[in-house]
């Protein structure tokens, strides 16, 4: 399918379109909040159901929303900075591992089924690698907008909430760069071990990243310029979808640490891009937290999960389920015969 966000031809064609996004319906969300006043507990009991209660009324723009179909996605991209030994695992594996989840073998698929969530994988051009940024841009403009417009592609515009994750080789730390060159700090700030890293590969991973915005400094003047430096096709990708999906009005539940720190990306271009999206948890990537914080999103879970896929996002919809079953199904106090405060 297309949006009227892409194709585009520009990073600055694309910032234009975002004036267009659909805002958050605050009509939905005060009767969503009148309703949650009215029935069989006391003010506040079910405590942050009830907040994301009327976020999803609010961006779904109905008092009581539902969700009948959840989707998940999972973008899968290889990335040329491998080549500086970021990454204790060969790049085979990525394609090894979209096999996997189409098989119906990894862990996503089984978190998925548990959830009621709907599972597509979208593999972006793995023979490709993109480029070593350490030497060069990852991605041209045209190749940013391109995996940004096959991800707005992939999401299903009939969809109630979509669930986002990843799968690449080596990108822990492009994530970690991508956070490092949107909001500071020292790379070793947001490095972390990935797929299992030891002292040597992490070294390996901040002197990367270090070379990385060292090369880049004088490029990154927007964050779509960043994600061209460093970034992958699967956080591009993961970019448009969450475009797509404001577009379409559909609220967002976001993985990890690589995850959030492509959605970073659309924080940064001051739209509120990103403001239908909830943190579906906290993983134990060190990075994750500070960058969650510099978001202001609070995470649904912290289970201590660390696998990327999708998969805290996928656990946290049993979340989002369980307050909308409450708010929607639950009686009034009138309905009920029972006596309020």
């Amino acid at each position: 399918m297309s949006t009227p966000l892409f194709p585009a031809a520009s990073f600055a064609e694309l910032g234009a379109r975002l004036a267009a996004l659909p805002a958050f319906d605050e009509a939905a969300a005060a009767a969503a909040a009148a309703r949650q006043g009215q029935l069989t507990k006391p003010p506040g009991a079910l405590g942050r159901l009830e907040d994301v209660a009327m976020f999803m009324a609010g961006w779904r723009g109905v008092a009581r929303p539902r969700i009948g179909t959840a989707q998940a996605l999972v973008f899968a991209g290889n990335h040329g900075v491998c080549a500086q030994g970021v990454n204790p695992y060969p790049q085979e594996v990525t394609a090894q591992m979209v096999a996997n989840f189409k098989a119906g073998g990894a862990a996503i698929n089984q978190l998925c089924r548990a959830s009621g969530a709907e599972l597509a994988v979208v593999a972006l051009e793995l023979e490709r690698p993109t480029g070593d940024f350490t030497q060069g841009p990852a991605m041209s403009e045209a190749e940013v907008l391109e995996a940004m417009a096959q991800g707005a592609a992939a999401v299903n515009p009939q969809a109630d909430i979509l669930l986002l994750g990843e799968m690449g080789i080596g990108n822990s730390t492009v994530a970690a760069a991508l956070a490092a060159a949107l909001f500071g700090g020292e790379a070793a700030d947001w490095v972390g071990p990935g797929t299992g890293a030891d002292a040597a590969v992490m070294g390996r991973k901040i002197s990367a990243i270090k070379a990385g915005l060292a090369r880049h400094a004088a490029a990154l003047d927007s964050p779509l310029a960043v994600l061209a430096a460093f970034g992958g096709r699967e956080q591009a990708a993961i970019c448009g979808a969450i475009l797509a999906a404001r577009m379409h009005r559909i609220p967002v539940l976001l993985d990890g640490f690589i995850c959030t720190a492509a959605a970073a990306v659309l924080e940064g271009l001051g739209v509120g891009a990103l403001a239908h999206g909830l943190a579906g948890h906290v993983s134990a990537e060190p990075g994750h937290k500070r960058l969650l914080e510099k978001l202001g999103k609070t995470p649904l879970l912290a289970l201590g999960m660390r696998l990327g896929e999708g998969s805290g996002a996928a656990v946290a919809l049993g979340v989002v389920r369980a307050a909308l079953a409450a708010h929607d199904g639950m009686s009034t106090f009138a309905e009920a015969g029972v006596s309020g405060a």
